[in-house]
């Protein structure tokens, strides 16, 4: 059975990731003040229960476990260029949220079986985006799709060369097969994103109209300064710069916050509704 604090901790971050989601799909990120709250708030929790209602702090020392243990996560997507900046901190604040046991362990396949369902979701999600975008800019991305099987032509028939050496291994033993033609899929999904990537993704806009953490496609001169298409995006200052000029060419990521809300929800129904719910408090 699941107490009142775990349900409290669930509620609290489902509202969160909602607000987070709007604001993604509405204007291409999430604020640092809606991650920053939701950490303040699941930690002030988690302190006022375990001093009125517990009488010791270790569901509060497991918030910060669970806050550390994901900040590091959250920086090992961002700088992997998994995450955006946004992306990366609504994760650090989910780690406030998702240990809903005192139990250091019990609170370790938590976020092992979070993971897992985000993993999942995420490629899931991401392929059929990518779909959605291919489709609508289908004879953008035809070209493009040429462009990039000639630019990553080495990767392509080195991916090819393993799938043939699985498919015939198939023949000796029969799960090579399987992962031959997996391989000979990928070979042509990475070009397939890459190209999605450049045909669909980069957008000429006004300078007027960029915002901070907005990813510029290639690197921008203005007068005698270079401003740099970096993976943080650009600053407040740079964008001044930028209004100097008309147009730039900008490159959008995917919008990963609807991620983030099917993989709680499906998290709290395994918990609440399967068998995984008496393994995990089996301790």
């Amino acid at each position: 059975m699941l107490g009142f604090e775990v349900i409290f901790l669930f509620v609290l971050g489902l509202i969160w990731i909602l607000f987070a989601v709007v604001q993604d799909l509405k204007t291409r990120e999430i604020a640092n003040w809606l991650n920053f709250s939701l950490i303040i708030f699941a930690l002030g929790f988690r302190f006022f229960y375990s001093l009125f209602e517990i009488g010791d702090f270790h569901f509060f020392y497991q918030g910060l476990i669970g806050f550390a243990i994901f900040w590091i996560l959250s920086n090992l997507f961002y700088y992997g260029k998994m995450f955006a900046g946004g992306d990366s901190k609504l994760m650090a604040a989910l780690g406030a949220i998702l240990p809903f046991s005192t139990n250091f362990l019990v609170n370790v396949k938590t976020f092992g079986l979070f993971l897992l369902l985000f993993l999942i979701v995420g490629a899931i999600y991401g392929l059929l985006v990518t779909f959605y975008f291919g489709i609508v800019n289908f004879s953008k991305l035809k070209k493009e799709f040429k462009v990039q099987l000639k630019k990553n032509k080495k990767m392509v028939y080195l991916l090819l060369s393993l799938a043939v050496i699985f498919l015939i291994g198939g023949f000796f033993i029969g799960s090579l097969f399987y992962l031959g033609l997996v391989m000979f899929f990928i070979s042509y999904l990475y070009v397939y994103t890459k190209a999605v990537d450049e045909a669909c993704m980069i957008k000429k806009i006004k300078t007027f109209k960029l915002t901070p953490g907005d990813w510029l496609y290639k690197d921008e001169k203005v007068g005698k300064k270079t401003i740099k298409a970096t993976w943080d995006g650009l600053s407040e200052k740079e964008i001044k710069l930028l209004q100097k000029k008309k147009f730039v060419f900008v490159r959008y990521g995917i919008q990963f916050a609807p991620v983030f809300l099917i993989s709680f929800i499906l998290l709290w129904l395994v918990l609440k509704f399967t068998w995984f719910t008496g393994f995990l408090f089996s301790f």
